[in-house]
């Protein structure tokens, strides 16, 4: 049983993490860090029997945890992570883990140093709709990938993290870059743009369009917006075999913002409803395609394996890294108005 505290209980402790930790096999929500009076008291309804501690330091000195999540804001991620590699406990990092590339290798030296498990928590590479593409690529439905098209339209304003260390790239532009790292392997050349806005905590950037270059020759084209009013989540992908299209409901952060918890009922959990099934397109005609099932909790329990059996852990340090150096390249590519090589 690995024993997990999580650090920070916002948005992404609360919905994101202890939700999936608890639903999780061979994995115990051992502790929460909180500090503010209002997410003290919100973790203290949703986890009644689980400790609250008021700093990592205080988790620590507990000696009830064998592993923590880092999901505080990104500016405070670094130091965190460091305090609990050198406490000696494995760390699951929120994205974007690090400021950037050469950070990330940082604490992926770091780990390796003190000998314990450093992960990287890209959940969305268990979203439904991206598995079910997964599925057909495995199954080879579309045949060789010619492009993919990855959209998240989220009308969601109040949750840009504004300012200078933010924005939207460096948040959802995380996800969306290591879910086309994942199914289509290492980048070569990055061509980006960027929309700005002023805000008081400075500019940020609030939506983009990225055209990534893949070394098998696929290429693929992510965007994403907060600001515009609009939801839509979609995913288009081409090959010489057919294409597939899917607009999703993002079914699993749905759900949780409902109220709703894994644990309650995890046969039927994180598929999307038969109206927003995928539709497969080729040579037959069209086809729709029942959705895979969406599982957040699959990363607990794969990152619990990698710990038992000193194996890597489902995403690791280094693909943070490779992750990083993608958006790096994007802020470059936007200020200097070329495609970026790798």
């Amino acid at each position: 049983m690995l024993r997990i505290g999580v650090v920070g209980y916002g948005t992404g402790g609360r919905h994101f993490h202890t939700p999936f930790i608890d639903a999780a096999k061979n994995c115990k929500l051992s502790g929460i860090v909180a500090r503010v009076s209002a997410t003290v008291a919100a973790a203290k309804t949703d986890w009644p029997d689980t400790p609250i501690y008021a700093s990592l330091a205080e988790l620590i000195a507990a000696g009830t945890c064998d592993a923590v999540t880092i999901t505080t804001p990104p500016q405070t991620r670094r130091e965190l992570v460091l305090e609990a590699i050198h406490a000696g406990l494995h760390v699951i990092a929120d994205k974007p883990f690090a400021p950037h590339a050469a950070a990330a290798w940082e604490l992926d030296a770091a780990a390796k140093a003190k000998g314990v498990t450093l992960g990287v928590f890209q959940n969305r590479r268990l979203d439904a709709d991206l598995q079910t593409l997964a599925k057909l690529i495995k199954d080879d439905r579309l045949g060789r990938i010619w492009r993919i098209h990855n959209r998240m339209d989220f009308d969601d304003p109040a949750t840009l993290e504004a300012g200078p260390s933010g924005g939207l790239l460096r948040d959802l532009g995380s996800h969306l870059v290591d879910q086309m790292l994942w199914l289509l392997g290492p980048v070569v050349a990055v061509d980006a743009q960027l929309d700005h806005v002023d805000l008081p905590q400075g500019r940020t950037d609030a939506s983009f369009t990225i055209t990534l270059r893949h070394e098998s020759g696929a290429h693929s084209h992510i965007s994403a917006s907060k600001l515009n009013h609009f939801n839509q989540r979609e995913l288009r992908a081409y090959g010489d075999k057919g294409a597939f299209v899917s607009h999703s409901t993002d079914v699993q952060a749905q759900s949780i913002f409902a109220g709703k918890r894994p644990s309650h009922n995890l046969a039927t959990w994180g598929y999307e409803p038969e109206s927003h099934w995928g539709t497969l397109y080729t040579s037959d005609g069209s086809e729709r395609v029942p959705s895979e099932q969406g599982r957040y909790h699959d990363y607990y329990e794969a990152f619990a394996r990698a710990v038992a059996d000193g194996k890597p852990p489902p995403v690791t340090a280094e693909a943070g890294a490779q992750v990083l150096a993608v958006l790096d390249a994007a802020r470059h590519s936007t200020e200097q108005g070329r495609s970026i090589s790798l």
